[in-house]
């Protein structure tokens, strides 16, 4: 391994994910966590995503980072402690490298062959940066995660890009935010992306495009199920579902049976009536008044904030403004 390249494993053990797929199968409306999308076929595919003319979210993301990259650097400071919750691609924190100069890199992801491919990846295309890949669920938190060996003296930085902050509740968004707060620390900032409110054509072409990639994205996660835990999903029989819900600001994804059908799991027979819905991801879509009050709530002060020319999306710096409570 790259001399400054080092690595953590605090992988969940798998029967977190066999008892978090359990639980939400047999809830009165069934559902499924999100984070769970990102298997190595899961990460291809919302790559593939990416690229499609209809998402917009990643390239407008993606030139608003490379159009501000020296002022994020300046709000940040320099040689500080960068830290990205899912950074399991890492393409994004490439476009801020140069001009942040950070002292140490820390990505946080739960895939751990693909962050440990991503990290090696990075050290080797920039041998003056220290990197520190951590494996680990960072939606529990970061109590797992140790910071007493780097330097005390460096500002910490979360970066959290890709409008991820967006399949949180509300309420959840701002626990979420409070925990980066703690973790940044008194002197520490945030450079988050979020979705910004737009028309809601815009926002269905996005998640139901063209090729299909959306919808295999969305059934992978029964494939994923099937593989790992034995299930017999027939997951041509449950379609993607995504659809802007204006009063409550978000895209809902839902998989739909279709016919009333029966799925074995874990020694359970799971029973899914006819048109039943399973909840798979909430991406909220927020103002930039909106994001900058939740915020507030868990303690940061607005500091800069850069969106494209169609106020289509947003990258906004925050600073830590107050002790984040429990």
């Amino acid at each position: 391994m790259n001399a400054r390249l080092s690595f953590s494993d605090r992988e969940p053990a798998p029967q977190d994910f066999r008892t978090e797929v359990l639980r939400g199968l047999t809830r009165r409306h069934k559902r499924l966590p999100a984070k769970f999308f990102y298997d190595a076929r899961g990460s291809a595919l919302f790559e593939a995503i990416c690229q499609t003319p209809e998402y917009y979210p990643t390239r407008t993301e993606v030139a608003i980072l490379r159009e501000h990259a020296d002022e994020i650097a300046r709000a940040a400071g320099p040689s500080c402690v960068l830290i990205e919750p899912g950074g399991g691609n890492l393409g994004k924190v490439r476009l801020l490298l140069e001009a942040l100069r950070p002292e140490v890199y820390l990505p946080l992801d739960i895939s751990r062959q693909h962050l440990l491919s991503a990290a090696r990846s990075l050290a080797t295309d920039y041998p003056w940066l220290r990197v520190h890949a951590v494996c680990m669920d960072y939606s529990r938190g970061f109590d797992a995660l140790d910071l007493s060996r780097w330097p005390e003296h460096s500002r910490r930085i979360v970066f959290f890009p890709g409008s991820t902050i967006g399949n949180f509740e509300p309420a959840e968004a701002v626990a979420f935010l409070r925990q980066t707060a703690r973790l940044a620390g008194p002197t520490g900032g945030l450079v988050i992306g979020v979705d910004l409110k737009k028309a809601p054509d815009t926002l269905h072409r996005a998640y139901n495009d063209a090729q299909g990639l959306t919808r295999e994205f969305n059934r992978n996660l029964l494939h994923r199920i099937n593989a790992e835990l034995g299930a017999d999903f027939r997951t041509e029989r449950f379609h993607h579902y995504a659809f802007y819900h204006a009063r409550k600001g978000r895209i809902e994804m839902h998989l739909i049976s279709h016919g009333a059908q029966t799925v074995r799991l874990d020694g359970q027979r799971l029973s899914f009536a006819d048109g039943e819905p399973i909840h798979t991801e909430n991406s909220y879509k927020y103002t930039v008044e909106e994001f900058q009050s939740l915020a507030a709530l868990a303690g940061y002060r607005a500091a800069a904030c850069w969106t494209d020319r169609d106020l289509l999306y947003s990258v906004q710096y925050f600073e830590v403004a107050a002790s984040p409570g429990p």
